[in-house]
């Protein structure tokens, strides 16, 4: 089902030393879903969080925030490197934007506590 969506951008504040970007999907003054990004030095551009409502997923909502906010950087940001992380599910339309794949990585987790296991048989390199 196919809804009339609008996106704004809420262009950074300029106040903190983040200068994030973002631009939000709304259906009927509803949040159904959101894209973002933040410039960082030496001309970079880190492409941030995407998300879409699950009930609004699979009708073009992404692709659509996608290529507004790459259309600002067209304007706005020519000559800079664009980098991000993405879900398997978003390389598709990375790639089809001709960025390259670089390594995979792997979300972990771990809950805080206060007794932590030594940790000399765990050897970790990053």
């Amino acid at each position: 089902m196919e809804h009339n969506h609008k996106i704004i951008h809420v262009p950074s504040s300029g106040t903190t030393a983040h200068c994030q970007h973002v631009w939000v999907c709304h259906i009927n003054d509803n949040c159904v879903g959101h894209i973002q990004m933040q410039i960082e030095a030496n001309n970079t551009i880190k492409f941030l969080d995407a998300w879409v409502h699950n009930k609004f997923r699979r009708q073009g909502i992404f692709r659509s925030l996608w290529d507004v906010r790459w259309k600002y950087v067209q304007e706005e940001y020519l000559g800079y490197k664009v980098y991000a992380w993405c879900k398997p599910s978003s390389l598709p339309l990375l790639v089809e934007k001709g960025f390259e794949q670089g390594d995979v990585c792997t979300y972990v987790e771990k809950t805080v506590t206060i007794n932590n296991a030594p940790y000399e048989q765990c050897f970790v390199s990053c």
